[in-house]
This record gives C-alpha cells, structure tokens and sequence, in this order.
C-alpha cells in the first residue's frame, strides 16, 4: 500500500533510502534524470545500492559519482559504454553487472508496476544474456523467461506535480521515470514546481498520484 503524499526536503527524502537498498533512477544518460536527488544520495555516503537504471551516467558526473564514491554493490541495466568505469569496476570485483536489453528492462519494469511476475520475450534467445534462464517454443518460436524488476525506492524526475502527487513530464523526461514510478515501494519525484490540486490539465497527467509517495521541490 502507498504512503499518504508528503512534501519532504532532498534530505529527508534521501534518509527514506537504506544501505542496501534496490534504488531505482529514472533518466537517459544525463538527461531527464533526477539530478538534484542523486547528487543527495552522493553526499549521504550511503552504501552497498543496487542502482537500477538505464546507465551511469558518465566518470564521476550523475550517477558516475556514485561509482567514483564506492557506493555501488550491483547495477541493472544495459547503456553502461557511456560509462567505462562501469566496466572497470566489474572487472576489478568492485561491483556486479546484470545486463537487461534496454527494450526487456523498459517492460520488466513496467511488469513490476501492474502486477506481472514474469513474461516471455524473443529478445537474446541464443545469446549469452539467456544463460541459464528459462525458454519456452510457443507457436515454433523461442522465447525467454524475464522476472519484474522490482525496487525499494524509486528517484524520478518529473515537470510539474500537483498537491496530490498527479505528474505532469517534459519532454526526454518521458524515459524511463513513468515506468518507475509504479515499480517500487517508496516512490520520490523530484518536481520543478507544485501547484495546487487540480492546478494541472488531467489531459497531461502521466503518473496519476497513487504511484507517487514523496514529492521534492527542485531548490
């Protein structure tokens, strides 16, 4: 069940996250991504996250910093090249690396958010990345087991919100946050601005406000 809506500082929004934690962050590179809650949850040192994201932004700039922190015990995504720190972590044991086809990691997260345990997709049938994982011939075609990916706290970024927690995006800002909004247990949106309820067209209201747990004021 969500929480009741809550206007928090960055701070106190970041304590809501543990070390440990499975943190998912919306964005696409450095685009679109909650800018000001990451480079919170760089100051905060907390530890040992498990960073589901699309990338890593670039060496110490987004989420890159932190890598260059060491606050990073595992990554779930897919466009780290942006990244070569990434590789080097890994390759050093510094971190673990589960790579998802982007297009896979999109649905699994939105699987999570409505409620579906698993699907079965073609993509990286006879590839490595279906090692070990499950297949299944429906009508002559090989397809692959993916589970949900699943978060304790979503970091997301959003245009505008009203004060029930409705989000209204702006334009790249339609990546990845929407999906990630629904698939986690505390959900944090990081708004330019909040207006009062019913301030937003409801024809422009992506992520209704049941998904949405924390609003933060960009300051």
């Amino acid at each position: 069940m969500k929480r009741k809506k809550k206007n928090l500082s960055i701070n106190e929004a970041i304590s809501l996250i543990k070390p440990g934690s499975r943190v998912m962050v919306g964005g696409f590179g450095l685009r679109g991504y909650p800018e000001v809650l990451v480079q919170a949850l760089v100051d905060s040192g907390i530890s040992d996250l498990i960073i589901i994201s699309n990338d890593l932004g670039s060496p110490g700039v987004g989420l890159g910093c932190l890598l260059t922190n060491n606050q990073i015990k595992a990554v779930v995504g897919n466009y780290f090249n942006w990244n070569p720190d990434v590789a080097c972590a890994y390759n050093e044991g510094k971190i673990e690396v589960q790579l998802i086809p982007q297009g896979t990691f999109a649905e699994a997260i939105r699987a999570a958010g409505v409620g579906i345990p698993a699907f079965y997709t073609p993509t990286a049938v006879g590839t490595q990345l279906a090692a070990g994982k499950e297949t299944k011939t429906i009508g002559g075609k090989t397809y692959l087991l993916e589970h949900a990916i699943h978060a304790d706290v979503a970091l997301i970024k959003a245009h505008k919100a009203d004060a029930w927690g409705n989000l209204v995006y702006y334009k790249v800002e339609r990546n990845f946050n929407p999906l990630m909004a629904m698939a986690a247990d505390i959900t944090i949106a990081q708004v330019d601005e909040i207006v009062p309820a019913g301030g937003l067209d409801p024809e422009c209201i992506v992520t209704p406000h049941i998904f949405v747990d924390v609003l933060v004021n960009r300051e």
